[in-house]
């Protein structure tokens, strides 16, 4: 916890909320911020043995003793005692928490003002969800599901906008997912799509791992709108027949039976727009071949060449 910026609270007998910014220049007791003072409480409240404090902080207080709030992702820590301080009793203070601590890395600060789900209400959406999967209780697994392109599209339509859907209770193993289009030689069987751990369908489906259509990680908006005068084409008679919904789960406590829902959804504007959205991908595979880093180098550089015709 070295480096961390802390804010530390509890709530009295009384009912009165005390809170403390702190710093930690170790792996000890972390010490009151001697600078400024940059957390502030709200409100607070202790009931049926649960400690509920509401705090405020500037993204950025140019303290040397805080941690700017960032853009993406944040890296938080947090522990609790089972004892409160005694201000009144000369030289007491926090307890230590033994193991009662945790680690998140969680989005506190969005990458720009991400539109409402309400701006498209009363659109048509297609989703691309997994249904009541049971996570392995491995510290990472990495599942596949194929999809079908959505029939209910006679003609081409855009997308206009896209939505993460994560269940609340898995935001904690939901690390990144990626939706990708299958190529337009892939063939499946649509009575029996694969559906698994990626390591164990990948033979059916390598054909379906090189063309993004959305890439999500923890850090990004859950909701991104498109440029108005650009949309994702979908249905029609477009050459994209599949999809591969890919979720890679990062469960650290090897959690049992726990079950999810992840997925995607697109939603399809009333009117073609000029032009259709497509991704460009910069760097290289994550493969032995390109990124083989020899132990102790300094640095290491990779370089990528694109042709001519993707500029086209």
């Amino acid at each position: 916890m070295k480096g961390a910026d802390i804010g530390i609270g509890w709530v009295d007998q009384a009912g009165n909320v005390h809170f403390q910014d702190r710093y930690a220049f170790g792996m000890g007791l972390p010490i009151i911020d001697n600078t400024t003072t940059d957390w502030f409480h709200l409100q607070g409240r202790e009931q049926n043995g649960w400690t509920s404090i509401q705090f405020k902080r500037l993204l950025d207080t140019c303290d040397s003793m805080d941690v700017p709030i960032i853009s993406g992702t944040n890296i938080l820590i947090f522990a609790y005692g089972l004892v409160d301080p005694d201000l009144l009793r000369s030289g007491s203070d926090i307890s230590y928490h033994d193991t009662r601590r945790g680690t998140r890395i969680i989005p506190l600060r969005s990458y720009g003002n991400p539109s409402s789900e309400e701006k498209f209400a009363g659109l048509d959406s297609v989703d691309f969800r997994v249904s009541n999967y049971r996570v392995p209780s491995e510290e990472s697994n990495y599942y596949c599901k194929v999809y079908k392109s959505p029939a209910q599209f006679l003609t081409k339509r855009h997308a206009v906008a896209h939505k993460v859907l994560i269940d609340s209770a898995n935001r904690d193993l939901v690390h990144h997912l990626v939706l990708y289009e299958c190529d337009p030689a892939a063939v499946f069987d649509d009575t029996n799509l694969p559906d698994d751990v990626c390591d164990n369908v990948y033979a059916h489906v390598h054909m379906c791992m090189s063309n993004s259509a959305i890439v999500w990680a923890v850090g990004g908006d859950d909701i991104e709108e498109f440029p108005e005068e650009a949309g994702y084409p979908i249905g029609g008679d477009l050459p994209v027949k599949y999809y591969v919904l890919e979720i890679h789960y990062d469960n650290p406590r090897r959690t049992l039976n726990r079950i999810d829902s992840t997925g995607v959804r697109f939603y399809i504007g009333k009117e073609l727009r000029q032009y259709d959205l497509g991704f460009l991908s910069f760097g290289t595979g994550p493969n032995p071949s390109s990124l083989a880093i020899p132990p102790q180098a300094n640095q290491f550089v990779v370089d990528s060449y694109c042709s001519p015709r993707a500029t086209q």
